[in-house]
């Protein structure tokens, strides 16, 4: 029932915006007991109480910071790069263009594979992830998760679905999923609105070709709020506790794919589809990603990659420091299995705030990056075994990978179960195949 839709009320979501403000160095320590009877209300209750809740979440997000709160973040794009490290890497020459050609349709089969490896087990928490792993002969984990090996016993202990997002039950291409909606959506996007598009330019074409029931929390809470008639960047603010989740980190991979060897220009046109729903690390995240995208179309080495990324978003950010601490453990000896650990220390993957967190995440996928070691199978299952949002990790992983490495350095076991090919329901693009997507793609970067 509509009135049961998620993301579109504060209502439950009053304890997302309490840790929201929390996180971002908010002092709203005083209004916890008050969230927390807002939190006791049952449903109903809480949607005659939305008045209150909504002037409550104004009076959160508008707090003044904490004392001694050092992080620099805005949200300007202006101030993002001021705030960014004046020092870039230096990255390769570009490739020719069937080279590049076969990285775009890499890129192209990363995120859908990455996508469809972590897409029915997204939401698992690991005392569920790891058992099923284990009993299944998958840990570590090496290879996609078919429920034909699913036993009943297995079934009745750990409550497991079976359905029809399993790799060994999909048909003829991947199933529909917004982590590879939004990547097909930004292609139209720069199709008919050009490389210029603005941030309000975005807002529309998801008004015109996403049904907003295909959007999640701070997608959802922004479509709401321009139905209502509010303009970008007012979009991500009103009412929006999941404006630093991981929604916009998913939806950079485009502006990297067209953009090879030139990430700023990957970093801006990820900031100005990140503005629409996104607050400070919410709209890092997409950055970083995109940055990191154009930066592995021409240079095969991880750590430049993940400099590059961190090279677009400022320096003093919660997000840059959670990174540098990643590839600090990374450099310093630490193994996969000892540094998901670390991560599952500092972040509780069963708050829904932190299990969808953008630095969060973005901390799986640089561990990810590092330790899989330039091989696509091993990265994009660490991104997956580690938990927490694992469709969306084993998707950016996978594209960053597939980019780099091209079609020939992927292995057809990944790809072949989906034929090359996957369902969106993005407006015009019902099915496509993945040479289809490589070669527009292609075209919009000669273009």
């Amino acid at each position: 029932m509509l009135i049961h839709q998620p993301w579109l009320r504060l209502g439950r979501d009053i304890r997302v915006e309490f840790e929201q403000c929390l996180t971002e160095g908010r002092d709203v320590e005083k209004y916890r007991a008050l969230v927390d009877d807002f939190c006791k209300m049952d449903n109903d209750t809480l949607l005659e109480n939305e008045d209150a809740v909504t002037q409550l979440g104004a009076k959160l997000a508008s707090a003044p910071f904490r004392e001694g709160w050092a992080y620099e973040e805005p949200s300007d794009l202006a101030e993002i790069f001021a705030a960014a490290p004046a020092e870039k890497p230096i990255l390769g020459e570009a490739v020719d263009d069937a080279e590049l050609l076969k990285k775009l349709s890499g890129a192209w089969i990363g995120r859908i594979a990455g996508c469809l490896l972590g897409k029915p087990i997204e939401g698992w928490r690991r005392n569920t992830l790891d058992p099923v792993l284990k009993a299944t002969g998958n840990y570590p984990m090496e290879r996609y998760i078919c429920q034909k090996e699913f036993s009943d016993e297995l079934v009745e202990k750990y409550h497991l679905y079976r359905g029809s997002c399993f790799a060994d039950n999909i048909g003829d291409a991947s199933p529909v999923d917004d982590d590879t909606n939004y990547t097909t959506f930004a292609m139209k996007l720069v199709e008919n609105y050009g490389r210029d598009f603005k941030a309000a330019d975005v807002m529309e074409g998801w008004m015109r070709w996403i049904p907003i029931l295909a959007t999640c929390t701070a997608e959802r809470a922004a479509y709401r709020n321009a139905a209502m008639g509010l303009l970008p960047p007012e979009t991500a603010t009103y009412k929006n506790p999941y404006r630093e989740w991981i929604g916009a980190q998913i939806r950079g991979d485009f502006f990297g794919y067209i953009n090879p060897g030139d990430p700023e220009t990957a970093a801006d046109m990820a900031f100005r589809d990140a503005s629409i729903s996104h607050v400070k690390n919410g709209i890092y995240g997409e950055m970083y990603i995109a940055a990191m995208i154009a930066a592995a179309a021409v240079t095969n080495d991880m750590h430049t990659v993940i400099e590059t990324g961190l090279a677009y978003i400022p320096a003093k950010s919660r997000l840059t420091e959670e990174i540098r601490y990643i590839v600090g453990l990374y450099d310093g000896g630490m193994g996969a299995l000892d540094i998901i650990e670390e991560i599952h220390r500092k972040y509780n993957e069963h708050s829904a705030h932190d299990w969808c967190s953008t630095i969060a995440n973005a901390m799986i996928v640089t561990m990810a990056l590092l330790c899989g070691e330039g091989d696509f199978g091993r990265s994009i299952c660490l991104a997956v075994q580690s938990a927490f949002d694992t469709d969306c990790n084993g998707a950016t992983v996978g594209s960053i990978l597939g980019i780099m490495l091209g079609e020939e350095g992927i292995d057809p076991y990944w790809y072949e179960v989906f034929h090359k090919a996957v369902y969106t329901s993005i407006e015009g693009y019902n099915r496509v195949d993945v040479d289809f997507l490589a070669k527009k793609t292609f075209g919009m970067i000669k273009r």
